[in-house]
């Protein structure tokens, strides 16, 4: 047999303690009224009044009495009838009470159990109903499936703000989760592409040297097969450095890196302005303050992100960079961004840009954004993509300015 719910284990609870203290009050009431109401009529001690004045009577009676004395005497002996008669006629009525008190007794006990039920079941019901709803969200947290966001406010306010801060420690769990999976996703890729980039290293030094040698004896018709050669060649080596940098994470300590220096140099460096064609505007908050990170890796992210950008202004148009404290939600941040006037991303592909592998130009290796990913994560950092098709793609990162405070102390 199933145990009962809480429910119900509440509301037997609530009601036998509102119960027995009426019960025993009522019992209370009923004996001291049935012991009390025969002792307040005084039947007995009439009828012994009753016996002795009537003896009274008798004796007075056979005595000469003057006409005041009689009348004295019958006006008391009417009165002692009277009193007499009274006292019988509350005995009578004070038996038939007890009857009576023991049934409004029960009444009570009964209106009392009835209004005990109510306020019991009312309280079981804003007790258990939140918590059996509580219980349920911790189910789907254990599932990792969202917790309702329009849930009814049910029970005392303690509860609406014992919700509020499930759904925050849901969320923080649910992030929990998904930084767990992507690191293990990453390491995985980045183990992958060690071994890729170790692969390909091994036989391109000797095929380059060998490229070297033929080109120094080679025949005229024999030029062409080299220089493919020699492209092919190159193609691998720039694949085998990108993996090679995919592998790897930012390594050695961290230093102060001032940001709009970085963006300004890396800016300049990456996009071309000869033959013009392409236009690049700065746009640096003044007085930015130093943050916490590793300088090479933080410019080869921006590197990254910036020749895509070029990429997708096709020879013509404004690549746009700014650099700024992020907003006041973010807490202590930098806020890099990277606007194009490119094509646009198609919604449908737009989250899949940082995964590794994948690319959309001819001849990419689809790591450049998995890369600056990679590095922003690193440095415990957020990365973020909007694109309007026909309008341009905005890639921005978000940067704390202290994450790696304890590793430079």
């Amino acid at each position: 047999m199933n145990a009962p719910g809480f429910r119900t284990r509440l509301f037997a609870i609530l009601s036998l303690f509102a119960l027995l203290p009426a019960l025993a009050l009522t019992l209370v009431w009923g004996v001291t009224a049935s012991r009390a109401l025969p002792l307040v009529s005084g039947g007995a001690a009439w009828d012994r009044l009753a016996e002795s004045g009537h003896r009274a009577v008798d004796a007075v009676r056979q005595e000469e009495l003057t006409a005041a004395q009689r009348d004295a005497f019958d006006a008391h002996e009417r009165e002692l009838e009277e009193s007499v008669t009274q006292a019988r006629r509350f005995r009578f009525l004070a038996a038939r009470l007890v009857p009576l008190v023991f049934l409004s007794a029960v009444v009570t006990l009964g209106l009392l159990w009835v209004a005990a039920s109510r306020v019991a079941g009312h309280l079981s019901r804003q007790m258990s109903r939140p918590l059996d709803e509580l219980v349920g969200w911790t189910g789907l947290i254990e599932r990792g499936e969202a917790l309702p966001s329009d849930a009814e406010a049910r029970g005392a306010p303690e509860f609406g703000v014992l919700r509020e801060r499930m759904r925050a420690m849901a969320r923080e769990l649910a992030l929990g989760r998904s930084r767990a999976l992507e690191a293990e996703r990453l390491r995985a890729y980045r183990e992958t592409a060690q071994r890729v980039a170790h692969e390909i290293k091994n036989p391109l030094t000797p095929i380059q040297f060998a490229i070297a040698r033929l080109r120094r004896d080679a025949l005229d018709g024999q030029r062409d097969a080299l220089e493919v050669l020699e492209t092919e060649t190159r193609r691998l080596d720039v694949l085998a450095k990108s993996f090679s940098q995919f592998g790897r994470l930012p390594s050695g300590p961290p230093s102060q890196v001032d940001m709009a220096e970085l963006v300004r140099y890396t800016a300049r460096a990456a996009v071309p302005t000869d033959p013009p064609g392409i236009t690049l505007t700065l746009e640096c908050e003044p007085s930015l303050p130093m943050l916490t990170g590793h300088h090479d890796a933080l410019q080869r992210a921006l590197s990254n992100v910036l020749l895509n950008a070029v990429d997708a202004c096709q020879g013509s148009g404004t690549v746009h960079v700014a650099v700024a404290r992020a907003s006041p939600e973010w807490g202590q941040a930098l806020r890099v961004a990277v606007t194009d006037c490119g094509p646009g991303i198609p919604p449908d592909v737009l989250p899949t840009i940082w995964d590794p592998y994948v690319t959309h130009k001819p001849g990419g290796t689809g790591l450049g954004l998995a890369i600056a990913r990679q590095v922003i994560l690193a440095h415990h950092g957020t990365v973020h993509a909007e694109s309007t098709p026909g309008r341009g793609t905005t890639i921005s990162f978000l940067l704390p300015l202290t994450s790696l405070q304890t590793e430079v102390s």
